[in-house]
């Protein structure tokens, strides 16, 4: 387990590109935390890394998950709206595993066991309230074991 301190969005947003060059096809990150805290921008500085820096990457709170054509190729999940575990598969979480990787906020919507539903190699992100910033927990599973020890923001 690592963590960082978030001081600002930028800082928030180096996050989600130090992990970027980092991630392989079948690894998902899971992004927790309260509404507000920052995930969609980590989310976004991630994604921009992988696609392009312009990149509009909106909050998939509606359509549920955003694809990306990229490197490996990447879906963005906002599982807020989510009444049952099981409707992750029912908007594409396996097939995006299978094809690449998953990028998830509110994961636990998939239960007490996302592992599970997942695989082995998640990198799991737990953004917090610290002072007038964040902080973010991060550790990692499976592959991420060994991927977090080169994570540097």
């Amino acid at each position: 387990m690592t963590t960082f301190d978030l001081p600002d969005a930028d800082a928030t947003t180096r996050l989600g590109e130090a992990i970027a060059p980092l991630l392989a096809p079948g690894e998902a990150v899971l992004l927790y935390g309260p509404l507000g805290m920052g995930k969609s921008t980590l989310a976004r500085g991630l994604i921009r890394a992988l696609t392009r820096p312009d990149e509009d990457v909106p909050s998939p709170t509606f359509t549920l998950v955003q694809f990306y054509e990229s490197d490996p190729p990447i879906a963005h999940f906002d599982l807020y709206r989510l009444t049952r575990p099981e409707e992750a598969f029912e908007v594409g979480l396996d097939e995006a595993l299978d094809e690449g990787c998953a990028l998830i906020e509110w994961p636990e919507r998939l239960g007490d066991h996302p592992g599970r539903m997942l695989g082995s190699d998640r990198l799991t992100v737990t953004i917090a309230e610290d002072g007038e910033g964040r902080l973010a927990t991060v550790s990692g599973a499976g592959a991420w074991e060994a991927k977090l020890k080169e994570l540097h923001v």
